[in-house]
């Protein structure tokens, strides 16, 4: 049967479709009159007028007028600007009248103020008139310069919406168009709204945990009056420290702990005293800016703990999780319009695949040729010799070329560095002078290339093609540079002398290959940058004119520093500076501007940024023909690996030495001899069928019969089949026909011997080895079924093109998987044939014997593990209650559980280790070193003798696990012995003990998961290694500009009044900085200290050579410390160099790092094998996720035996009841907007005291809740849903609470309530269907990463061990302090996961870099004994784990949650099955599953078929052999035993889809065997049951005839059926079997063969598979049955079947009485009599189908 009325994945769509076109309609009318408003030419100047008018809004501040360039005011622009605001406004308002006057104002079907464009454009004509008002009134009157009413200015730079909204314009329908924005649209709302739970979550958290953080340490001699003046800073401490009032010893000497409510501008906005301010500061920390400063407010003024619970669990759902959730969403959308387009254009695609002829063809580079179009090359000039063009043409030219790029870029970069200008003035001059002379030889060089090009190709065929038009630029912009190089070496023409280094990307084909895949095609990668940009200026001045009227407001004075303002904030790099300055300018409208940054800062971070990642993953992403050809492939390269390990094939060097075996028995014994199979193999045959062939002929006559010189009609190739096949007798004829003989004749006899053990033991005694089976004729059945005539191998496949879909293509699936075994049979045959032919082969330690007993029982000591799995009689799986913790003790050995136990109490044990505690003299510390190198000692023994070293199949160091043991082993060995007392740094023992650190990483090799991890990480080397190599090529080429342009310029005096650096002498008063953030202040009032002036580069970052500008370049790349630099550039040099810096921020960050999350994810995909999966495979594997999620509902039936509780029933699952309680559940919990309890009183009083009171009122309600719900459900079917059983115990909880608050009041009563507050809060999302849906997302995501998480901190914890050992006496510097340090494991701990979220970690770094003379230093002394850091140490250690786990582990958060994501994001017209299908298999489920078990016999699986509706109904009446089918799968699956939910649920979701385009090639074998063997026994039964029925025929004819022989059976006519078996009363006896034996004999009988039955001839139509049958979706679903169709009148449902009876008839039993009686509770009393009647009729008809097909089986 066919797929009726169902959407697929590979419907095509008309070629020919409009696109959808959403710009101004501006053809309305053709009124002679007013034509002119829809010339094009008026439309182009509107459209330059608005342009116009927005460079007008962009310069319209007063600070822009007041400003002066090189003496020059501009303030010439305000007059400016008000004239061409008052001529665009003129124009704009004569448009504006003639489309009112063309349209009508209000009346009409397309009046202007009803279309949404001309609405647009009457608001931008508005807001001009209103701008000109504030500007005339700013221009007579000083007093209004910044007046507050500019804001109403800032909607006008929305008019450049005009210009580009007539391209607004998509290649899809217009249906298809709004389809997909709104289903993206539904989503981003949807986690918008879950990303807002767990916001209102934590900030409800931190207001009960934390409350108003007020609490500073300040000097005891103070005279505070008014803690809201700025001047109390000068009595705080130095930093800003907060204190705990119940700790004394919280703030330094001399200070004391006072509550202070400070002013904003000193304090900033953070803090938990609202549910208001404390969601902000949870956004805030949930943008990883700035979190680690208020995690230190808490740690100091409260519990560290809890602190660090609460911040550590906000960073890792909110920041890691929840905001990768729009991630996911972007991606999927992006997926969606590509598979639209795909659906859209395949056609098309495929049409005009063979349009152009194409050649390989040389493209001029130095790389591999490519298929060019014929006509589409270079153009070549006449006049050019050939010489020249064979010149040009020839490799060696470019990578000569090539070459003198890369020596250029060399020779640049190095200015400044051989001879540094401080050090040697004359040898810096003279290398200065040689770098000149070398760039003017080099651009001359290039010069003339470009020459040779035009005179080669002629300027035409030159200009074709894009890289030489950039070529020609560089050239041209080198030019002019060398010719002005006194002036112009140190500026932006720089640019054209490095980005020549883009070239060098040609030398790597493979680079160049990667970058154009990754970076696709550059429409799509260039639309969404100029998207990025726009959305940038235009949010820029829409800022700018919000905030220019603040006077003093730096940020937003100008365009340039409004739009470097936004910048910062898309980067997310100290966005939270930007907005509380603007919070504290704001005043009381602090509120209003927050919410604008929040939102703009919402839209960047997690929208902007995900289409850039989309991006790259679309470009990653192949086609649906490609996946199937790499499928293909790799299945062949998996089949293909034949060969064993490197380390086994030394064996195969040395000579055979076979050993004798042993005979424990009397050779009488023997049944038959057995050749040994290495000696057997020397004399079989070898070669394939063809040439065994021509061996067994006599001498290879035939072959040698045909003519050597072939007709030219024939193969004349020297590769001719013939030939070959010729030349190989000719060869084996040459070696001597006896020697053939030789090898044929023990071939018989071997071939014999084996027949004859076949017969007597049967096919198992000839072995795997060999194609013995074969030869005998095993071949399986259902391999003959997939035909090999339609085969064709993937070399033809590649040569057309990958297409997958060509019908002559039929992929024959079961050959993989045979090559695939005899690979297998191979390495196993070999591996056999060396432990038979060499003595020390498998022989560990070439001592340890193979059938040693020692050996066996450190085999059964090191294999030894719990079996987790249990089996009933007949061997099939019992599951457990608890089997994922049996599967769990399962996962490992015995042996494995205790090296995990033992290594993780030796970590916790080197925790405890300090630079002053160590091993070396703590007897409690090496106790433990001790045990864990004896257990290691001895696991490793057990292993060695076992498996062997290395040279043995199953070796200790088979992989770089093995490796990774024995080092950890030999390193804890080696320093146990030592144990050294003296340590200095740098040397051999220091970094021995940096060595020992390595020991979590054991973990890895211990558990199998965390294996799993590594490989997947270590799997994407490749692809992870071209990306860095791009990033470093990008920030090389941004560093040689910086060394060229800032090298030496960057010096300055640290005192910022000094201006020239001669005057640098002496000392002056440094402002010290108190708290993070100080603005609008007079600098006076901050304390001061004495310092000397000092003339130096900027602490942090210079560009004075190579090396530290790609040091500053790799900070900048993390987004960190780069406002430092742009702000230093920019007062140093001049504005313009800013762009500099902007460039390569977004070059390298916006995209340089979002190809990290691509490629990983990429990756992640490609190992769990998924990236391969074709749309619908992909459709499937989210399809067996959601039905793994689905579980029975376990609501009990209506109870209308009790009309009390029936009533009750009605009104507890109604929806307004269950809204009305998930209102009162967020009623309950915003009672939490305050703190309960105040920490400096005991009492509660006020406002939380009146939300205390409305919670115990809302508990008493609950309460009510659930007595009326166990009333009407009864306390056990109350109890058999998870749900409710949550809620009780909340409830029971919340009572608890009540009792104890009413009694005590105290604190912990609070606590209590609070806590129950929480949880009554999570079980909202049971009640709300999308967050439902996420909420599944992120818990299943959480499990899935927990290994992730595992594994991230076994290496937070390694590089915690190398930090104590490397930095833990480090002196404090910038960043590196009380809070962050390396002194303890702990803090280390702390300090790395604060590195991991990039807070800072540059300046950690740099403070860890610390030499003489700002530190001291003992070089005899021990490590611990100095306060000195180590440079170069410091790099690779920051460096290596903020690339490792900030841009790779990091990233598989990412792909983990978009694998979930997928599983919940399914399109109810595409999905395979939707959610609503699910929930009528679930309600039907909940109707025959009385018990609520999850488990039913399979007698009543029958009852839940026929009960299904949707896409699962099986249509009686037409699929009566997929009913048969299904039935027999259910059967086989449990073997006549209980099923269970999931198994119905997987049978159906298996009928429902095309095996063929759904499923993979494993699971496609294995599931079409199983269909095989469905068809055979329903076959048979089916042949039987038609059987039984011609005997029952031929009995009944023959009583008929003798009636005298009938005699009573079933105890005479007394007899009567157990009640049990009885039928309800209402239904009314069926027609009798021989009365229905009749009607189908003349109905059926005639149209069949008269040999089968008719359910053997029906086919499956549909041409998915062989005999696989497919639920489709009937026409009982809602709107798709016609009214009436296959309906009586009165309601009733046709039946098929004879529905009229006698009333003396009786109804027929079923054969294993599983008929259950109609069950009354389903009945709905509300509907009346017909209802029930109806549903009456329909439950008659299904017993009669069941009757029916008892029968038949």
């Amino acid at each position: 049967m066919g797929l009726r009325k169902r959407k697929q994945s590979g419907t095509r769509l008309q070629e020919d479709i409009p696109m959808a076109d959403y710009g101004a309609d501006e053809n309305i009318t053709d009124n002679v009159k007013i034509q002119w408003v829809n010339q094009s030419w008026v439309r182009s100047l509107l459209r330059g007028a608005a342009i116009v008018s927005f460079f007008s809004i962009c310069v319209n501040t007063p600070k822009t007028f007041q400003t002066e360039i090189d003496g020059v005011s501009l303030s010439f622009l305000q007059p400016m600007t008000l004239i061409m605001d008052s001529v665009i406004t003129l124009l704009l308002l004569l448009e504006m009248m003639a489309k009112m006057h063309m349209r009508g104002i209000f009346r009409g079907e397309n009046a202007y103020w009803k279309e949404y464009w001309c609405i647009f454009d009457g608001i931008m004509v508005i807001f001009h008139v209103i701008s000109l008002i504030i500007q005339v009134f700013e221009m007579t009157n000083e007093d209004m310069v910044y007046t507050p009413w500019a804001m109403l200015r800032c909607p006008r730079p929305l008019i450049m919406i005009r210009v580009v909204r007539i391209y607004l314009k998509f290649q899809l329908p217009k249906a298809r168009v709004k389809s997909i924005f709104k289903r993206s649209g539904q989503q981003v709302w949807s986690v918008t709204i879950f990303f807002t739970f767990f916001m209102v979550l934590y900030g409800m958290m931190g207001v009960q945990m934390f409350g108003q953080l007020s609490h500073h340490c300040v000097d005891k001699d103070n005279n505070i009056t008014d803690p809201e003046d700025v001047s109390v800073v000068r009595f705080l401490a130095i930093p800003d420290t907060y204190c705990s009032p119940d700790n004394n010893n919280s703030c330094p000497a001399g200070m004391e702990c006072l509550n202070l409510d400070l002013n904003p501008a000193i304090a900033g906005y953070n803090s938990f005293n609202d549910i208001g301010v404390s969601i902000f500061t949870v956004y805030e920390s949930a943008s990883l800016e700035g979190w680690v400063f208020i995690l230190y407010k808490v740690t100091d003024s409260f519990s560290a703990y809890s602190g660090y619970f609460f911040f550590i669990s906000m960073v890792f759902f909110l920041a890691w999780l929840v905001k990768n959730v729009f991630i996911a969403v972007i991606i999927e959308t992006f997926a969606e319009i590509r598979v639209q387009f795909r659906q859209m254009y395949q056609a098309k695609i495929a049409g005009s695949r063979f349009m152009h002829s194409k050649i390989l063809q040389d493209d001029g580079t130095n790389t591999p040729w490519k298929l060019q179009a014929i006509g589409g090359g270079e153009g070549t000039s006449t006049l050019t010799p050939p010489c020249a063009q064979a010149l040009l043409e020839s490799r060696i030219f470019h990578i000569v070329i090539l070459l003198l790029v890369l020596l250029d870029a060399s020779l640049m970069s190095t200015d400044n560095m051989i001879c540094p200008e401080e050090y040697d003035g004359g040898c810096w001059q003279a290398y200065q002078t040689f770098l000149k002379g070398a760039q003017i030889t080099f651009t001359l060089l290039f010069d003339l290339e470009v020459i040779f090009k035009v005179w080669c190709l002629g300027f035409r065929g030159f200009i074709r093609r894009s890289l030489h038009i950039f070529d020609l630029s560089l050239a041209i912009g080198n030019t002019i540079r060398i010719i002005f190089y006194n002036d112009l070496k140190a500026t932006q023409f720089c640019y054209f002398q490095v980005f020549r280094t883009f070239r060098l990307i040609k030398l790597v084909p493979k680079l160049e290959d990667f970058a154009r895949k990754i970076f696709g095609h550059i429409v799509k990668l260039g639309t969404l940058v100029v998207f990025t940009l726009a959305s940038l200026v235009l949010v820029s001045v829409i800022s700018l004119q919000l905030f220019s009227s603040v006077e003093g407001l730096k940020q937003f004075e100008t365009f340039p520093y409004a739009f470097m303002s936004m910048f910062q904030i898309l980067t997310q790099e100290g966005w939270v500076e930007v907005m509380t300055e603007c919070m504290v300018a704001a005043g009381q409208y602090s509120r209003l501007v927050a919410v604008f940054f929040v939102c703009y800062h919402l839209f960047a971070s997690v929208i902007v940024l995900s289409l850039f990642v989309a991006v790259i993953l679309d470009n990653l992403e192949l086609n649906e023909d490609h996946k199937n050809m790499k499928q293909l492939q790799a299945s062949q390269e998996a089949a293909d690996k034949k060969r064993i390990p490197l380390r086994l094939r030394i064996f195969e060097n040395f000579p055979d030495q076979p050993q004798m075996v042993a005979l424990k028995r009397v050779p009488s014994e023997f049944s038959l001899p057995k050749i040994r199979d290495s000696f057997i193999r020397q004399f079989v045959e070898t070669g394939n069928d063809m040439e065994r062939l021509l061996k067994r002929s006599i001498n290879g006559e035939v072959l040698l019969a045909l003519p050597s010189p072939l007709s030219p009609s024939t193969y004349l190739g020297p590769t001719s089949p013939l030939k070959l096949l010729r030349k190989r007798v000719l060869e084996s004829k040459s070696r001597g026909h006896n020697q053939v003989q030789k090898k044929t004749g023990v071939h018989s006899i071997v071939r014999e011997s084996a027949h004859q053990r076949v017969l007597s033991l049967g096919f198992g005694a000839v072995g795997y080895r060999g194609r013995m089976l074969s030869e005998y004729g095993s071949r399986d059945r259902r391999a003959l079924r997939s035909s090999v005539r339609g085969h064709r191998p993937l070399e033809q496949i590649k040569e057309n093109n990958g297409d997958m879909n060509n019908k002559n293509v039929h992929l024959n699936i079961k050959v993989i998987q045979e090559r695939r075994q005899q690979a297998a049979q191979k390495r196993t045959a070999k591996e056999e044939e060396l432990r038979e032919n060499h003595p020390y082969f498998d022989k560990p330690l070439f001592a340890v014997g193979r059938e040693s007993r020692i050996r066996k029982i450190c085999t059964a000591i090191i294999y030894a593990r719990y079996n987790a799995t249990s089996t009933d009689a007949a061997g099939m799986v019992i599951k457990q209650r608890y089997q994922e913790l049996y599967d769990f003790l399962g996962m490992v050995t015995y042996l494995t559980w205790c090296s995990i136990l033992v290594t993780t109490a030796s970590c916790i044990m080197m925790m405890m280790e300090t630079p002053h505690y160590r091993m070396v003299d703590q007897k409690s510390l090496q106790v433990m070193e001790f045990i864990f190198v004896i257990f290691m000692s001895i696991e490793m023994g057990l292993k060695v003798i076992a498996d062997g070293m290395f040279f043995t199949p199953k070796a200790l160091i088979h992989d770089i696990g093995g490796i990774l043991d024995v080092f950890i082993y030999i390193t804890s060995l080696v320093f146990l012995c030592w144990r050294p007392a003296s340590i200095k740094p740098a040397s051999f023992a220091h970094f021995f003990m940096v060595l020992r650190c390595c020991r979590p990483l054991r973990i890895f090799t211990l558990v199998p998961h965390l294996r799993k991890l590594s490989i997947e990480l270590l799997g994407g080397f490749k692809d992870i290694l071209m990306v860095s190599i791009l990033l470093m090529s990008l920030t090389f080429i941004f560093a040689s500009y910086g060394v060229q342009t800032f090298s030496g310029r960057l010096l300055r005096c640290n005192d910022p009044s000094v201006k020239s650096l001669e005057n640098c002498t002496g000392t002056f008063l440094q402002n010290v900085s108190v708290v993070r953030f100080l603005f609008r202040t007079d600098e006076e009032i901050l304390p001061q200290i004495m310092v000397p002036r000092v003339i130096a580069n900027p602490r942090n970052f210079d560009f004075d050579n190579l090396w530290h500008a790609l040091l500053a370049l790799f900070e900048v790349l993390s987004l960190e410390g780069w406002l430092e630099v742009r702000d230093i550039i920019i007062e140093e040099t001049n504005g313009l160099h800013a762009i500099y810096i902007h460039v390569f921020v977004f070059c390298g960050c916006m995209i340089g790092l979002t190809l990290f999350v691509g490629v990983v994810i990429s990756n992640y995909f490609e190992t769990k094998g998924t990236s391969l999966l074709t749309i619908d495979q992909r459709r499937w594997q989210d399809l067996k996720g959601r039905l793994a999620l689905a579980q029975p509902l376990h609501l009990p039936p209506r109870p209308d035996y009790s009309r009390v509780r029936a009533r009750l029933y009605d009104i507890t699952q109604h929806k307004y009841f269950k809204r009305m309680i998930a209102f009162l559940v967020l009623i309950n919990f915003f009672m939490l907007s305050l703190k309960w309890q105040d920490d400096n009183s005991s009492e509660v009083f006020g406002a939380p005291q009146v939300m205390i009171y409305v919670s115990v009122f809302l508990t008493l309600l609950f309460v009510a809740e659930v007595t009326l719900k166990c009333i009407s459900l009864s306390p056990l079917g109350y109890w058999h849903s998870r749900r409710n059983r949550y809620d009780l115990v909340i409830t029971m909880a919340g009572v608890i609470w009540v009792g104890l608050y009413l009694t005590r009041k105290d604190k912990m009563s609070c606590i209590v309530g609070v806590l129950v507050t929480f949880m009554r809060f999570f079980s909202i999302t049971g009640k709300h269907p999308t967050l439902k849906m996420l909420m599944m997302t992120i818990v299943v995501s959480v499990m899935k990463s927990l290994f992730i998480i595992i594994g991230l901190y076994l290496l937070i914890v390694f590089y915690a061990f190398t930090g104590v050992i490397l930095f833990g006496q480090v002196k404090y510097g910038e960043m590196l302090g009380r809070h962050a340090n390396f002194q303890t494991a702990f803090n280390a701990q702390a300090t790395l996961f604060r590195i991991v979220t990039g807070e800072d970690w540059n300046k950690i770094m740099h403070d860890c870099m610390i030499s003489p003379p700002l530190c001291s230093t003992r070089f005899e002394g021990n490590f611990w004994e100095t306060d000195c850091g180590n440079a170069t140490a410091s790099l690779f250690y920051f460096g290596s784990f903020y690339v490792v786990i900030a841009y790779v582990v990091l990233n598989l958060l990412v792909a983990i949650i978009m694998e979930n994501f997928s599983l919940f994001y399914s399109n109810e017209e595409d999905a395979l099955l939707s959610y609503a299908d699910i929930k009528n298999f679930q309600i039907t489920w909940n109707m025959v599953d009385i018990h609520r078990k999850g488990v039913i016999p399979v007698s009543r699986v029958k009852f839940v078929l026929r009960l299904l509706r949707g896409r699962l109904e099986v249509d009686m009446e037409k699929d009566n052999l997929l009913y048969k089918h299904m039935c027999c799968e259910i059967f086989k699956m449990r073997n006549g035993q209980d099923v269970t939910f999931h198994d119905v649920l997987s049978m159906l979701s298996y009928r429902s889809v095309d095996i063929r385009k759904s499923l993979q090639l494993e699971e496609l074998m294995a599931r079409e065997e199983l269909e095989y063997g469905i068809e055979e026994e329903v076959a048979k039964d089916t042949i039987r049951l038609w059987l039984e029925k011609c005997l029952k025929r031929m009995r009944a004819s023959k009583r008929a005839s003798n009636p005298s022989e009938i005699l009573p059976k079933l105890g005479g006519d007394d007899f009567r059926a157990p009640s049990h078996l009885m039928v309800p009363g209402f239904i009314e006896p069926v027609v009798s079997q021989d009365e229905e034996e009749k009607d189908e004999d003349e109905d059926s009988l005639p149209k069949q063969t008269p040999d089968l039955p008719s359910s053997l001839q029906k086919q499956d139509s549909s041409g998915a598979s062989p005999g696989h049958k497919l639920l489709v979706p009937t026409l009982s679903e809602g709107g798709v049955r016609p009214d009436g169709e296959d309906m009586l009148p009165g309601g009733r449902r046709r039946s098929t079947r004879s529905s009229t009876s006698s009333q003396g008839a009786t109804t027929p039993q079923s054969s294993n009485n599983s008929i259950p009686p109609y069950p009354q509770a389903s009945m709905n009393k509300t509907g009346g009599a017909p209802a029930s009647k109806e549903v009456e009729d329909w439950w008659k008809e299904q017993l009669h189908y069941d009757s029916g097909s008892e029968e038949e089986q």
